[in-house]
């Protein structure tokens, strides 16, 4: 560093000469880093490279992006749909879906569940599936489109 006096002021003037200062060069490479300036196979070069690497990997960790996929929620009835041999579909409905007290039309009641998921259909058949004890699991019905 220089000083110069002017003699018109009393007090000195500091001159810096460009690229004397460890700041001006700190700038220049950030400013190489910012415009992608390094030639590849360089030191700075590499270092872009591993800190976007280090992002890419890193980020999903500590960033929340939001961009899990939408948890599917199944049917509130709980039916599930199979296909079968013959190109149709089986649905198979658990028993708390159904109430089938005495007197109740059990048809019916698993038209009004599988209706809404598969549009106008007519049962062909239907099986009661029932556990070791005998009591009813559910029921696997066989459709067909109107």
């Amino acid at each position: 560093m220089s000083s110069e006096l002017d003699f018109h002021r009393s007090q000195p003037v500091v001159a810096i000469q460009p690229g004397t200062s460890s700041m001006g060069s700190i700038w220049r490479t950030i400013r190489g880093y910012i415009l992608w300036s390094y030639e590849r196979g360089s030191l700075h070069y590499d270092i872009m490279v591993t800190l976007i690497l280090i992002f890419v990997f890193a980020s999903p960790y500590v960033i929340n992006f939001k961009d899990k996929p939408v948890e599917r929620n199944p049917h509130p009835t709980g039916v599930a749909v199979i296909p079968d041999e013959h190109g149709g579909f089986i649905y198979q409905i658990p028993a708390s879906a159904v109430n089938a007290g005495p007197g109740e039309d059990v048809t019916r009641q698993l038209v009004q569940i599988i209706e809404p998921i598969a549009g106008a259909v007519s049962i062909g058949k239907y099986e009661t599936v029932k556990d070791t004890s005998g009591h009813v699991r559910g029921y696997k019905v066989w459709v067909e489109k109107e």
